[in-house]
């Protein structure tokens, strides 16, 4: 096979918070994976929740701007105690998505411990163990200040991983058309 003929692609990858959130950019060549950037975006300061989902829709859609990424895997907000917080999580989730979705990106959503389990092989590693593990698969030795920013990153690299091999029951979109059919029974 020849290098030109090699499956490229941008992937962003989205760790949804409303105190952080990080991102993180890889670029897929064959079965090559490098580092584009990795990052947070501090929402901490703003105190008004429609303040950070703007926050995040604006820096989400930056990002796709300055990016290009051919695709967007955000994390699913995980199953908490407390509710407040999932509902929270999940409207900064779903804005990140509107953001992709807006500008016709397909976007893919992963489990927490599906994104742990891709990236060290362990679905119960810690975040320092996903951090390190990146580290080392895309080579790079800056440790960032948030690991959130790692996270955003294992987000990326788990999308990678899953497109080499069967889906392992990520959901997809490539448009407001198909997620409002996969998910007519959220319009009720």
């Amino acid at each position: 096979m020849l290098q030109s003929d090699l499956k490229e692609r941008v992937i962003l990858g989205i760790d949804p918070g409303t105190k952080v959130m990080g991102y993180g950019l890889i670029q897929e060549k064959g079965k090559q994976l490098s580092l584009i950037s990795l990052g947070i975006i501090k929402l901490d300061h703003l105190e008004n929740q429609a303040l950070k989902l703007q926050r995040i829709f604006e820096k989400t859609t930056s990002l796709i701007d300055q990016y290009h990424p051919d695709c967007m895997a955000l994390e699913d907000p995980f199953y908490g105690k407390n509710i407040q917080v999932i509902l929270k999580l999940g409207r900064a989730q779903g804005v990140a998505m509107a953001a992709a979705l807006a500008k016709k990106i397909e976007i893919a959503e992963y489990a927490p411990r599906k994104i742990k389990q891709s990236v060290t092989g362990n679905g119960s590693a810690s975040k320092e163990q996903v951090a390190s593990m990146l580290k080392n698969l895309l080579n790079f030795k800056e440790s960032p200040q948030f690991l959130d920013a790692t996270d955003g990153l294992a987000v990326a690299v788990c999308h990678a991983f899953q497109g080499r091999g069967t889906s392992g029951g990520k959901k997809s979109y490539t448009g407001w058309e198909s997620f409002i059919k996969e998910n007519s029974h959220r319009l009720k």
